[in-house]
């Protein structure tokens, strides 16, 4: 039989900046047998002009008008042949066997209905240095467990880390348009309860790319993505609830919502009154947001609004800070190097 025929799909908007690694890491890929669309999303700086440099290394370039992610995703997915589908962020990175290991992990009666994973590093700049951390999700796990983990602990996969198969990803339908936050969190739910569980694969995986405020993953004060999560997350509980209505979901569900809570309490008014009647429904209740222990004083003298601004913003004056150091730092190795750290350095004990 062929080898699988593999698609990459990359939407971007406005990523000239970091679209040349990210397009050089799934070029590279050691599986052969690939296609890779890239859709630009309406970009208003050189990013087509980047993607029209990888032309002539297999390359298909759609430009469409601005409509978010999960619309230009859908749209790579309408013009893409794959067996398999390798989503990636246009700022994110593959390691060169990630997916010739991932496919190299099914075996020879797995149906097609296995939805492959791998671990994940974050990085601002360097990727020399990124932690591939072990999680709950390091292992093989059936649909239903996979959501539970996820919403007790608090734990995520980048969306990149997955290889879903054709059949999964019709089986699981397009992406959300209208969602414009944790659209991958929806759309990966569906395709996890359309699988036949999950098949982690050590040893390779994605380096995530950490940007700050400017990136989609950032919530910030955006009223949209505020109502766009909430809506994600009564989509997530409902397609869980859907397959499995029993005490330990209802308490997953209630564990995700109250780890959310923060996000709408006090100022989405109307979102925290629905949410406490879901957990009402749900047979609990939800309890104000707890703060970090170093910001008690401060709610003490000033309230929960300052106190919850301070533990919001602070944090990112540090992040800001080591962005900018390890920007500097990637700048004088490359000028040490006279060209750019190789993608795919990785010290490999770190993914085993």
């Amino acid at each position: 039989m062929p080898k699988p025929l593999v698609s990459i799909l990359i939407t971007a908007y406005n990523a000239e900046k970091y679209l040349g690694e990210a397009l050089e890491s799934a070029v590279g890929q050691s599986w052969s047998r690939r296609e890779i669309i890239l859709v630009d999303d309406g970009s208003t700086d050189g990013t087509a002009d980047v993607a029209r440099q990888f032309s002539s290394r297999g390359v298909t370039v759609v430009s469409k008008e601005n409509r978010g992610q999960s619309a230009g995703v859908n749209t790579a997915y309408e013009h893409c042949h794959g067996d398999y589908i390798q989503y990636l962020d246009a700022d994110d990175l593959l390691v060169p066997d990630k997916i010739e290991r991932q496919l190299a992990a099914l075996r020879d009666r797995d149906s097609r209905r296995i939805l492959l994973s791998s671990p994940w590093a974050p990085f601002y700049y360097r990727i020399r240095g990124a932690q591939f951390v072990r999680n709950s999700f390091w292992e093989d796990l059936s649909p239903v467990e996979w959501l539970l983990r996820k919403m007790n602990e608090n734990t995520h996969m980048q969306n990149a880390t997955w290889l879903v198969s054709r059949e999964l990803a019709e089986a699981a339908g397009p992406w959300d348009a209208d969602l414009q936050y944790d659209q991958d969190g929806e759309y990966f739910t569906r395709v996890l309860l359309a699988s036949e569980g999950t098949r982690f694969v050590a040893g390779t995986g994605i380096y995530y790319r950490s940007t700050g405020p400017g990136s989609i993953s950032h919530i910030g004060n955006s009223d949209n993505k505020k109502e766009s999560l909430f809506r994600s997350m009564k989509l997530t509980m409902g397609y869980l609830r859907s397959v499995e209505e029993s005490e330990r979901v209802r308490k997953a569900c209630l564990a995700y919502m109250q780890t959310w809570y923060g996000a709408f309490y006090p100022d989405k008014a109307e979102i925290v009154a629905e949410m406490r009647a879901i957990a009402s429904e749900l047979g609990g209740q939800l309890t104000e947001p707890r703060l970090p222990a170093k910001y008690s004083g401060l709610k003490a003298i000033c309230g929960y609004r300052t106190a919850h601004w301070a533990a919001t913003v602070l944090p990112q004056f540090k992040s800001n800070a080591l962005r900018r150091y390890d920007k500097v730092m990637s700048r004088l190795e490359s000028a040490r190097q006279g060209q750019r750290q190789p993608v795919g350095a990785f010290e490999e004990d770190w993914l085993q």
